[in-house]
């Protein structure tokens, strides 16, 4: 997969991953791009790749033994509970994804597409309901 906004230290970095967790990381990387065509790829904290578009929307990092998704919004709605870590996390939650896990592709589009809309009004922290 290439594109305008992919980056090719990202695809360094899931080329240098097991077998198994190349294919997450590759399955993801498709998702994260189907939400939205303008999002922008990079790498930070050295290593780690990351998802932007008006802020940042998720992260990919490898594990021992499963491939966490950061989700950089904690009040996008996740109606079917796909996010399975750091539900009462002030700014990330994530999705492990191990080895025989099947991705809820529907699922994961939509909650990316909920980060990126509530990036483009200004981000979480704005919107963020009171209370």
């Amino acid at each position: 997969m290439v594109n305008a906004h992919t980056d090719p230290r990202v695809t360094d970095y899931i080329a240098g991953l097991p077998d198994w967790q190349q294919a997450i990381c590759r399955e993801v990387r498709e998702i994260v791009h189907e939400a939205d065509p303008e999002i922008e790829e990079t790498i930070k904290r050295t290593v780690r790749p990351y998802f932007v578009l008006q802020g940042n929307v998720c992260a990919l990092l490898a594990t021992k033994d499963h491939v966490n998704v950061f989700i950089y919004d904690p009040i996008a709605p996740d109606p079917e509970g796909i996010v399975n870590q750091g539900q009462g996390n002030a700014t990330a939650r994530a999705i492990q994804i191990f080895r025989d896990d099947v991705i809820n592709r529907a699922a994961l589009r939509s909650l990316l597409q909920a980060v990126i809309a509530n990036n483009r009004a200004g981000g979480w922290r704005k919107i963020r309901p009171a209370g």
